[in-house]
């Protein structure tokens, strides 16, 4: 069983996509990150992915690279990341992590999936490790039944892809464009032929990320999958911010109008 399976599900009966907000735990502070994650909820957000700030990201954009060096600089360690988990986890949100794999690799892959499961979180999102290579994960997740997601993207061929959608549970994250994230003028056109192909071969929910900013994006991006994957926009509401007042002030608004565009989908 899915442990985020029940946004989606709740989403489905909605007729709507799910809405996720990403925030990196530690930025800009480890209160400041939960509280603006908190903030995301409150304003409309369903799940959230808690990123684990890394020294050397591989498709983070400028965006999330600073606020990964502010919540660095900050001290921010894994142990704190998991605490934000168990503080948003409290509000009833779905909160899963994103994180490349050295951190888990560093922590103890079963330590970190037993500790995760314990904080509340559902599961990990991660980019830089394949399925093939992924043999002690995938042993932990089925031992404290947390979710996997890999990535899949408009490069992948399809028996890759089928490859990979067999190894994930929970959902599948679709990368809607090739690069790094931030926010677009414009969504990827290749986007709603990824999700198609990948419907084609799994009944899992499919999740698009890089490139959404706007309401008018998410309305967009939901009419054609089932998750809107938000986090340059969001995380640059505080990076802009003069105070956290101001941020968090922001960051709401964002919020409510992102839950308002997938909550109106183009279709």
């Amino acid at each position: 069983m899915s442990r985020i399976g029940v946004a989606f599900d709740k989403a489905k009966a909605d007729g709507r996509a799910v809405l996720v907000g990403c925030m990196p735990a530690g930025f800009p502070t480890v209160e400041g990150s939960i509280a603006a994650m908190k903030a995301m909820v409150e304003a409309g957000v369903d799940a959230i992915e808690v990123e684990i700030p890394y020294t050397d990201p591989v498709m983070d954009g400028p965006v999330i690279q600073r606020a990964s060096d502010i919540a660095l600089a900050g001290g921010v360690r894994t142990r704190d990341s998991l605490r934000v988990v168990e503080e948003v986890a409290a509000t009833g949100a779905s909160v899963f992590i994103m994180t490349y794999w050295n951190p888990v690799e560093q922590y103890g892959v079963d330590a970190f999936a037993r500790d995760l499961a314990a904080a509340g979180g559902t599961g990990l999102v991660t980019p830089d490790i394949i399925p093939e290579e992924a043999g002690e994960w995938l042993a932990a997740s089925e031992a404290y039944g947390l979710d996997r997601t890999f990535l899949v993207s408009p490069s992948s061929t399809d028996a890759r892809l089928k490859m990979t959608v067999e190894h994930c549970r929970g959902f599948v994250y679709a990368t809607a464009i090739m690069g790094v994230t931030g926010a677009r003028a414009e969504t990827s056109e290749a986007a709603p032929v990824l999700v198609s192909r990948t419907r084609a071969v799994t009944d899992l929910p499919v999740g698009v990320g890089l490139g959404v900013g706007t309401g008018a994006q998410a309305a967009a991006v939901a009419g054609y999958a089932d998750a809107v994957i938000v986090g340059s926009a969001l995380v640059r509401c505080v990076l802009d911010a003069p105070d956290q007042a101001a941020g968090l002030a922001a960051l709401r608004a964002l919020s409510a109008e992102l839950a308002e565009g997938v909550r109106n989908p183009v279709r």
